[in-house]
């Protein structure tokens, strides 16, 4: 599921921005963008992000802004001063100040300090990333809920429309019993009736779906149980459907009559609603 959550820490010295945000996949996929100086808490980060949002394409950052006078880059005075006494040996009437633009220039003349990660900001950091974490959670139960809502409908829907299947089910009979015997009376033909019986019962058990409605009314209410249930039923879902979906068209193709076909076309456009909702939570 998508989402989004953001957090913005003021320190003395620095502003750090969190940012995280999700899109639906099957598995964990995290990508990181963290700046050197917290390298080492990486893992740490990573393992909350994971054991928080457990699956999804997940972009994570963490920014930097300094405020104040903050720098990791020092002179290094040594050399520079050795640069400046080979400068002035060679250029006997040149400026101190020129001099040292030009020792600074040269290797090693600037050395960046490595600072340890302070406890106490990476305390606040870590309560930062809680915070974008839990927007990002409140964001996808948002969208969870939407989704829950829209189930219930389509679900209703089906339900509805199978109800109205079952309904004209004596009517599709009745009216494939006598287009046989318009069939039959055509050929001009005597026909045992006892015979003809046999093989009306025959044929019309071809036709029947008590077992299709049966199964379809069980698939219907196991999805809402599933979709009811806390637990993580993504793809659990997406097997109901296919069950759902095998159903209905086995109803169609047995149907063989207009009225019922029709509503088995309306039961397919729900089911495929209800499809395009669960790529959001595979």
């Amino acid at each position: 599921m998508t989402g989004f959550g953001k957090s913005i820490l003021q320190l003395p010295t620095k502003k750090i921005t969190i940012e995280v945000k999700s899109l639906n996949s099957k598995n964990l996929d995290l990508n990181a963008r963290i700046p050197s100086q917290y390298r080492e808490k990486e893992l740490e980060m990573r393992k909350t992000i994971a054991n928080t949002l457990e699956r999804g394409k997940v972009d994570f950052g963490l920014y930097v802004e300094v405020t104040a006078e903050e720098n990791s880059t020092k002179i290094n005075e040594d050399i520079v001063k050795d640069y400046i006494k080979q400068l002035e040996a060679i250029y006997t009437n040149g400026e101190t100040l020129e001099m040292m633009k030009m020792a600074v220039r040269m290797p090693d003349a600037l050395k960046t300090e490595r600072a340890e990660v302070d406890t106490e900001e990476f305390d606040i950091i870590r309560e930062g990333l809680q915070e974008a974490l839990k927007a990002i959670e409140d964001y996808r139960l948002d969208e969870g809920k939407a989704l829950e809502k829209d189930f219930n409908i389509r679900i209703k829907n089906i339900s509805n429309l199978l109800d109205d299947v079952i309904k004209i089910d004596p009517e599709r009979i009745e009216v494939v019993k006598e287009r046989l015997h318009k069939a039959v009376s055509e050929l001009k033909e005597q026909v045992d009736e006892n015979r003809f019986e046999q093989e009306l019962v025959y044929y019309l058990e071809k036709f029947d779906i008590t077992e299709e409605k049966v199964r379809l009314t069980n698939h219907l209410e196991y999805f809402v149980t599933a979709l009811n249930s806390k637990d993580s039923n993504g793809k659990k879902l997406g097997f109901i459907t296919q069950e759902i979906g095998r159903e209905i068209n086995t109803i169609g193709s047995k149907s063989n009559y207009a009225a019922m076909q029709q509503l088995v076309v309306q039961m397919k456009d729900e089911l495929e609603k209800i499809k395009e909702q669960l790529l959001n939570i595979l």
